[in-house]
C-alpha cells in the first residue's frame, strides 16, 4: 500500500464515522477562540468549556479583558491547568490586540505568533477555525496518530505538520484536524490502546513506510 492509498483510506474511515465534525472548543468568535485554544494548553477542552463562560461573563472583548485584574482572570480559570501563567498571558495577549491590532484578531499567521502566549499551534487553530483559512494544527493527540499511522516519523510536531500537509489535500485540512482529533478520542487513545481493534490502526500499522 503507498502512503496516497494509505490516506484516502484514512479518510473514507474519517469521513464514514465523522463526517462533518464540530470543534470541541466553544466560541462566538475569533477572539473568544483565540482565548479558548491558548487556555487549552495541557488541559482538556472539556475544562475549558467549563471555564469559559464564567471568563466570558467578566471580559469577551480584548479591550474589556486587558481591563482586568489579573487575580480576577486568574480566579475565573483556576480549575484549569497553569492558570496563573495562563491568566497573565491572557491580560498581556488582550492589551497587545488593543495596542497593535485596535482590539481585533489577526487574520495572518506571523501577527498571530507575535502574540504573547500564543505559538504556531494555536495560530493554526485560529486561522483554519476562525477564517477558514487551510491549515494543519498539530497538537500532542495528531503527533501520536501521525506516527501511529505512519504517516510521518514522528521526530517532531514540525516533521509532522509538513508531512501531513503533503500527504493530505490541502482541501480537506481543516476538516482532517478535528477528524482525527475526535477520531483518536473514541478508537485510538493514548493508554489502554488494542491496535487490532482499532479501524485503522489494525490495518495502518502493519503497512507503515517509515
Amino acid at each position: 500500500m503507498t502512503l496516497e492509498e494509505k490516506a484516502a483510506r484514512i479518510m473514507e474511515i474519517l469521513d464514514a464515522r465523522f463526517g462533518d465534525p464540530a470543534p470541541t472548543l466553544r466560541f462566538e468568535d475569533p477572539y473568544t477562540l483565540l482565548v479558548a485554544v491558548m487556555l487549552s494548553a495541557q488541559t482538556t477542552d472539556k475544562k475549558v468549556n467549563e471555564v469559559t463562560p464564567g471568563l466570558f461573563a467578566l471580559a469577551k472583548t480584548p479591550q474589556a479583558m486587558a481591563r482586568q485584574d489579573e487575580a480576577v482572570i486568574r480566579a475565573a480559570i483556576r480549575t484549569i491547568g497553569l492558570a496563573p501563567t495562563k491568566a497573565k498571558r491572557l491580560i498581556a495577549l488582550s492589551q497587545r490586540l488593543v495596542e497593535a491590532f485596535d482590539g481585533v484578531v489577526p487574520q495572518d499567521m506571523a501577527a498571530l505568533e507575535s502574540l504573547p502566549g500564543v505559538g504556531h499551534k494555536t495560530a493554526s487553530v485560529v486561522m483554519s477555525q476562525a477564517f477558514g483559512v487551510p491549515a494543519f494544527p498539530v497538537d500532542t493527540h495528531i503527533h501520536r496518530l501521525a506516527r501511529r499511522w505512519g504517516l510521518s516519523d514522528g521526530s517532531n510536531v514540525v516533521k509532522t505538520e509538513a508531512d501531513l500537509k503533503a500527504i493530505f489535500p490541502k482541501a480537506r485540512w481543516n476538516q482532517l484536524h478535528i477528524q482525527i482529533i475526535s477520531f483518536g478520542r473514541v478508537f485510538c487513545p493514548a493508554r489502554g490502546h488494542e491496535p487490532s481493534q482499532c479501524p485503522i490502526c489494525s490495518w495502518a500499522q502493519t503497512n507503515n513506510p517509515h
